[in-house]
């Protein structure tokens, strides 16, 4: 979707925290696993022509979408600006909030997880 909104003339930033890093991440982002249980959806995508993250990450680059690394996450798992893709800017919370502040529109995404039967949601309610 960030392509289809920066295709549009829209300022777009995202802003990368924990695991959602791997998708910027040089040594994972070129190679990135599917999801548990999905790997039928590798043959489907290959089919559709849908490019990998590698290629949309490159795209969505080109088209002037700006990558902000969260710097809690880098620093908590002892990583520095270089082990991610070049342009990446590096901000904190206050960072995507300011930028935030002033948008049209903001979306965010949530994930479930399971952990010993027990529902935990990261990102909303």
């Amino acid at each position: 979707m960030k392509q289809q909104t920066a295709a549009t003339d829209i300022e777009v930033a995202i802003f990368f925290t924990f695991e959602g890093g791997n998708l910027i991440y040089k040594n994972e982002y070129k190679q990135l696993p599917m999801p548990q249980c999905k790997e039928h959806f590798a043959q489907g995508f290959a089919n559709a022509n849908v490019p990998t993250i590698f290629e949309l990450v490159a795209m969505a680059q080109e088209m002037g979408v700006k990558f902000i690394g969260c710097q809690m996450t880098m620093n908590v798992m002892g990583l520095e600006k270089d082990a991610f893709v070049d342009g990446m800017e590096v901000g904190g919370a206050v960072t995507s909030l300011e930028f935030a502040k002033d948008a049209d529109a903001t979306l965010t995404f949530k994930r479930v997880y399971y952990f010993f039967n027990q529902k935990y949601t990261i990102g909303g309610k």
